[in-house]
């Protein structure tokens, strides 16, 4: 049984695990900001340097469900307060390397740390609050990772440009050290198994594993354009350099407006809190492909993008506690899996279009793999409407409610 734990406790818990989703994101993309200054000092060229992003990725994926099973009995609060100070130790090194390949093996390391994050983090930090608000507790938590993108890549990018790429590792290695901290001073420890999270509320594996291809699919479909997504605003959109930094902060920030928006439908309606932002998605893109030549239009679109993508990833981790089949820890690590999948997936398709079609088919590509998510999803709802809701009590307003064990 889990033991019981105050609302502030709770709430400080959520505070920390998403500080530390968004210092692992804000490290994944850094190197993509600083990639200018990396490479001439590692004497290495900026492609060699942007493999530190995508063999991050592919790590996570091969990582996550091997390292759930191995940990899957380990109290969660040893296991983040050590993923924590395993991602403070990658920062430290990547800090002080000397050598791309030390570089390269602290991200190996900061990967592996991410992987084990990913997959226990979700079900952590939602264990502590009432079935009811659980939706929400996901969106919050997830807050922190999409304003990673936001503030802390440019954060980190400016910081990396007046005092030096290694000092911007070196403040992500002591925000690793602080989250630690807070994890092990905050989080009591028992068996994993005892989780108010622990398992899927309404446990269907058919529907589970169809999640998970479609998560892959809709998430490469964004990736097909965001990726790739300078190219196409500056030779299909037409927009100068300096408009950049502006867009995709709009985007960025449209994805915070809408994990914010989902905090407020997933526990009432989880289903239509998956579709609704993969609709608006889809439709952004195909509108990107239609009218992308028109400035205003596209800005427009690219913000549906931003807030289609981050709603639904929110989404996706909700409706992951109603349907894991087992552990919420497997199924959170094969969630993870799924992302990052379609996050390497849907960067080698963009490529690959790029080089031989031009900038202006990514949006029509990336909207084509949504709109295939988008439809399986849709008929697994439509036949899955008559399931129980995972609470038939309305969600209370207040994050302080008690947790009965």
């Amino acid at each position: 049984m889990t033991p019981e734990v105050s609302p502030r406790r709770a709430r400080a818990v959520l505070a920390a695990l998403s500080l530390g989703a968004f210092a692992f994101i804000t490290t994944e993309l850094l190197p993509v900001g600083l990639l200018t200054h990396i490479a001439p000092d590692l004497d290495r060229s900026r492609s060699q340097v942007g493999l530190l992003v995508s063999g991050y990725a592919i790590v996570v994926v091969l990582a996550s469900v091997p390292l759930a099973r191995l940990t899957q009995r380990i109290p969660r609060r040893h296991l983040l307060g050590v993923t924590m100070l395993l991602f403070a130790a990658g920062n430290a090194t990547a800090a002080l390397a000397p050598t791309y390949a030390v570089l390269a093996g602290s991200r190996l390391l900061t990967a592996l740390a991410q992987a084990l994050f990913w997959s226990v983090a979700t079900a952590t930090v939602t264990g502590h609050f009432p079935v009811a608000v659980r939706g929400r507790v996901v969106a919050l938590f997830a807050a922190g990772a999409t304003l990673a993108p936001v503030l802390g890549v440019p954060l980190g990018t400016w910081l990396g440009q007046q005092a030096g790429w290694r000092v911007a590792f070196g403040v992500l290695a002591a925000v690793g050290l602080a989250t630690a901290a807070a994890v092990s001073v905050l989080l009591p420890s028992y068996p994993p198994a005892a989780g108010g999270a622990a398992r899927g509320t309404a446990p269907d594996r058919r529907r589970f594993i169809l999640l998970l291809v479609a998560t892959a699919l809709g998430i490469g479909g964004f990736m097909t354009l965001q990726t790739y997504v300078t190219p196409f605003l500056l030779d299909v959109s037409r927009f100068a350099d300096a408009m950049l930094a502006p867009l995709l902060f709009v985007s960025g920030a449209a994805g915070v407006v809408g994990t914010l928006a989902a905090a407020r439908t997933l526990d009432r309606w989880p289903i239509v809190s998956l579709l609704t932002p993969l609709s608006i998605g889809t439709a952004s893109l195909f509108g990107l492909y239609a009218i992308g030549a028109l400035q205003p239009g596209a800005a427009a679109l690219l913000a549906g993008i931003g807030l289609g993508y981050a709603a639904f990833g929110s989404a996706v981790q909700n409706r992951m506690l109603h349907l894991a089949p087992g552990s919420t820890d497997i199924a959170s690590a094969g969630v993870s899996t799924a992302f990052n999948a379609g996050i390497c997936g849907g960067s080698l398709l963009g490529g690959a279009l790029l080089s031989t079609s031009g900038a202006r088919p990514l949006a029509l590509v990336g909207g084509l793999l949504t709109l295939v998510a988008l439809g399986l999803l849709a008929v697994d709802g439509r036949r899955g409407h008559t399931e129980p809701s995972p609470t038939t009590a309305r969600p209370p307003t207040d994050l302080a409610a008690p947790r009965h064990a």
